[in-house]
């Protein structure tokens, strides 16, 4: 099978999505109920396969190399909405909703992105912009 011509790949209507060279495509997560982004996490092709086949989130864990069901360890599993894929097919979105706490990050915050980045100066330092975690990382993970 060739790859698809740059007007197929944009305009068409077959998805062809296009993984790095290690195999990965990059996927971020939205939340369903508010538009909020949840994670960034990259997605193998059995891991894309079975988020679009069971309507979960799936991933591939770079640190660990293997697959991970996203919530099958914490119960908060992401049940996929909608997935979009950029103009070149080389990125995905996901909107999910996720069960109990709608948390997405294993350190308890809702989201991955509870941190900003302090911009316009030299000392560059990180500020939380989340009060407070939504649940326990300890009640539920063993590391």
């Amino acid at each position: 099978m060739t790859d698809p011509s740059k007007t197929e790949c944009e305009e068409g209507t077959d998805f062809t999505p296009k993984f790095n060279q290690d195999g990965l495509i990059p996927c971020i997560a939205t939340s369903a109920k508010t538009g909020e982004v949840l994670m960034f996490a990259f997605m193998n092709k059995e891991a894309l396969e079975k988020t679009i086949e069971t309507r979960e989130a799936w991933y591939w864990s770079r640190s660990r190399s293997t697959l991970w069901h996203k919530g099958a360890t914490s119960g908060m599993v992401q049940k996929v909405i909608e997935m979009k894929v950029d103009c070149d097919q080389d990125c995905l979105w996901i909107s999910v909703e996720i069960a109990g706490t709608e948390a997405a990050c294993h350190t308890g915050y809702q989201s991955c992105f509870y941190r900003s980045v302090s911009i316009g100066n030299k000392n560059t330092i990180l500020s939380f912009n989340k009060d407070q975690k939504v649940f326990d990382p300890k009640e539920i993970y063993d590391d």
